[in-house]
């Protein structure tokens, strides 16, 4: 049984429940995301902690709202390019009850849970993941294949911002700009990090939403962290059908609330009893 069964309907105005209804619920689950993630990455003592919980607002949305799920043999597409991240893209899929809460097993040779995220050994993975720059390219094939069986899904592709320094994602866009696939919608994660430091110090990237809208793509830029938004910048991307779009979220590594950010969102840091605890009584005791 799915332990939240009443996943919230795509927001779109006039027929759905009222955005802030929709976000309150979703920030609620997103918070649950958030407690199962670090309680996975504290008991395997590896994973990257700051880029799974600056991307969980996000994935919560598009699992519990955006996303066509329930009808498999239409269920929309997604793809976790920052494969890095899978540890909250696990969370989600636990809470939501679509897999087992195999917690205690993530990063074991034998576990479905991997470090990133591997098709082969888990379902509702859509692409093995984790070579950065390559998800985006997978997405937009997926794409070209719904178009092609008129199956109507849509494709969500989550990019890190770092990764966006891969050559092959800029490729990918003009090709999909070309191919005008507007039923893609691309997330990127802009938290303005990256496994080496700041991406301004590593290797800037500049004006992200200038760039995507030169390469052709319908592009908003929103705050990662807010649900309202975060769900009104989706359901204007899906309105828009003669082109992909874009959303870039501004997030913030290992975010745990408003003024509140885990192991002060260093990329390669790992949970001790104390920092797990003090992370998790941030969020409270759940729902």
């Amino acid at each position: 049984m799915k332990i939240h069964p009443n996943t919230v309907p795509y927001y779109r105005p006039n027929l759905n429940p009222s955005p802030i209804m929709a976000a309150n619920y979703l920030g609620k689950l997103a918070d649950d995301v958030r407690r199962q993630t670090i309680t996975m990455i504290h008991q395997a003592g590896s994973g990257h902690v700051a880029s799974s919980l600056s991307c969980v607002d996000v994935l919560t949305a598009l699992r519990f709202s955006l996303m066509r799920w329930e009808d498999s043999s239409r269920r929309d597409t997604f793809v976790l390019s920052k494969g890095h991240a899978a540890p909250a893209w696990y969370s989600t899929l636990m809470i939501a009850g679509d897999i087992p809460d195999t917690t205690p097993t993530l990063r074991q040779i034998d576990s479905p849970l991997q470090g990133h995220p591997d098709r082969q050994r888990l379902e509702f993975v859509d692409a093995s993941t984790g070579a950065l720059g390559q998800g985006l390219a997978m997405a937009l094939g997926a794409a070209l294949a719904c178009r092609m069986d008129q199956s109507g899904r849509r494709v969500w592709c989550l990019l890190g911002d770092g990764e966006c320094q891969e050559g092959e994602v800029w490729e990918s866009l003009m090709f999909a700009s070309a191919q005008a696939l507007g039923t893609t919608t691309v997330f990127v994660d802009h938290n303005r990090s990256q496994s080496d430091g700041r991406l301004e110090d590593v290797m800037p990237i500049g004006d992200l939403a200038a760039k995507f809208q030169a390469f052709g793509w319908n592009v908003q830029t929103i705050d990662g962290h807010d649900m309202r938004q975060i769900l009104r910048a989706s359901h204007n991307a899906t309105q828009i059908q003669d082109r992909p779009s874009v959303i870039v979220a501004e997030t913030k590594k290992g975010f745990l609330r408003d003024g509140h950010i885990a192991l002060n969102g260093a990329h390669g840091a790992t949970f001790d009893d104390d920092s797990a605890s003090q992370s998790l009584a941030v969020l409270g005791g759940g729902r």
